[in-house]
């Protein structure tokens, strides 16, 4: 009851900040209803009543057309600007929401529905900060000897942000939103900071950088993919930390793996990141490093390598995580899509469409998306070499849909390979169904 109290203080607060009645919330939410063109709400007075019930002693729950209208009205501040940093109307909405028992996934939901919005409208940095910290970076940028934690704070909001999003948005959506905080970044590093803030604000740096690259890999422009991770392993040397500079390293060998022919320099970047990780402090990094190893072992046919690098990864992975700093960056669920891999370079299909499948069971949450993927799309080729097509073409489905709602490049390139093995029944009828799916959603 106290957090309904709460959520009902909340709503009315808010609307009196806007200097609203009753009514007037209901007229606001009316145009905000046309303005989406949402099919149009109820009379004035019906909406109004529903505004009292939100408010009122026992409050109830918006329902989920009032839940989206009331956030779109409440990201924009009164001059027209939107706004959806901590501090914010918006993020007081999506905590009052909460308070009446929402979902954390709904509201979720919620929040990228409207970032979305935001990039269709060529929102980017400023969208994600708080309005009173968008002064105080503007100030900082200007002259770096005024940045304070708030702006570092506030830089590393938006790379968690838009870290969060991948799978949720497309691709260039999140470069849109990202690039704005990776070149404040290396503008403050650049001037005079305060000492104190230099190492927290590399940290942010290190993160929004290579986050970045990993973005512009996605979005096909390789250039820039390696200059961005050229930076981030430069300023990850000058950080005391060396499972952040595995983390760097192993990104790079993933991106590279997929954009070079041959897999000379994957091999490198992963054997670096195997020794980084070997002295840092994280079993989680340490976990995913020797996955990674063992996965480029089994695509050079080295099944004992492969297998030895997966036992050093289980051992990893089993481990007490308690002070890891880095507990949540690999899962059980990402190294048995390795161990698929493995198994179908090097060992068995059957066994590999196994591993693919507890993966894929495993890999539930939004941030999760992309690697459902293409652990999915590798599911459907163990069944093609298991001599089971029809079955992997009907997988191969799913995949298409969610390679094209994120843009990944890596399931598209994946997806293009299952393809390929689908040669000998090509005159099929259900892979004309797929090739069709194909070119209408990825014009491939």
């Amino acid at each position: 009851m106290e957090d309904k109290a709460a959520a009902a203080a909340t709503f009315r607060r808010l609307r009196k900040r806007r200097g609203l009645s009753l009514a007037g919330l209901a007229r606001a939410l009316t145009a905000t209803a046309e303005e989406l063109h949402h099919p149009p709400l109820p009379a004035v007075a019906s909406v109004q009543r529903s505004v009292a019930r939100w408010e009122s002693g026992t409050p109830t729950l918006p329902d989920e057309r009032y839940q989206l209208l009331l956030a779109h009205f409440y990201a924009r501040t009164p001059g027209g600007d939107t706004s959806l940093g901590p501090g914010t109307d918006f993020a007081e909405y999506l905590h009052a929401l909460a308070l009446l028992g929402e979902s954390e996934r709904r509201i979720s939901e919620i929040r990228t529905l409207v970032l979305r919005s935001a990039t269709d409208a060529g929102g980017g940095l400023l969208a994600l900060l708080a309005p009173a910290v968008r002064a105080s970076l503007a100030s900082a940028l200007d002259d770096p000897t005024r940045a304070d934690e708030q702006t570092v704070a506030a830089l590393a909001s938006v790379v968690t942000d838009v870290n969060a999003q991948v799978g949720s948005l497309p691709m260039v959506r999140l470069q849109l939103l990202l690039s704005p905080a990776v070149e404040a970044a290396r503008r403050l590093l650049a001037g005079n900071l305060p000492p104190p803030l230099t190492p927290q604000l590399r940290e942010v740096a290190v993160a929004a950088m290579m986050l970045a690259g990993r973005l512009a890999f996605e979005t096909r422009d390789d250039a820039a993919s390696c200059a961005l991770y050229a930076d981030a392993t430069q300023e990850a040397g000058q950080l005391a930390q060396p499972w952040k500079q595995a983390g760097v390293h192993m990104s790079h060998a993933l991106v590279t793996l997929y954009s070079t022919q041959g897999l000379e320099e994957a091999r490198r970047l992963v054997d670096q990141a195997v020794r980084t990780a070997r002295i840092g402090e994280s079993k989680a990094v340490r976990a995913r490093a020797h996955a990674l190893q063992a996965e480029l072992a089994a695509r050079e046919g080295h099944e004992r390598q492969a297998q030895a690098a997966l036992g050093l990864a289980w051992y990893d992975m089993e481990a007490d995580k308690t002070g890891d700093p880095s507990p949540s960056s690999f899962s059980a669920g990402h190294l048995r899509g390795f161990e698929g891999v493995c198994e179908l370079y090097v060992g068995d299909a059957g066994a590999a469409h196994d591993r693919f499948a507890k993966s894929a069971a495993d890999l539930k949450a939004p941030r999760e998306k992309v690697q459902r993927a293409i652990v999915t799309t590798d599911q459907a080729l163990a069944r093609i070499r298991l001599g089971d097509p029809r079955s992997a073409a009907d997988l191969l489905h799913e995949c298409v849909a969610a390679a094209s709602s994120t843009g990944g490049r890596v399931p598209a390139l994946r997806l293009r390979q299952a393809r390929k093995e689908l040669r000998p029944w090509r005159q099929e009828d259900w892979v004309a169904d797929l090739d069709d799916h194909l070119m209408d959603v990825l014009g491939t």
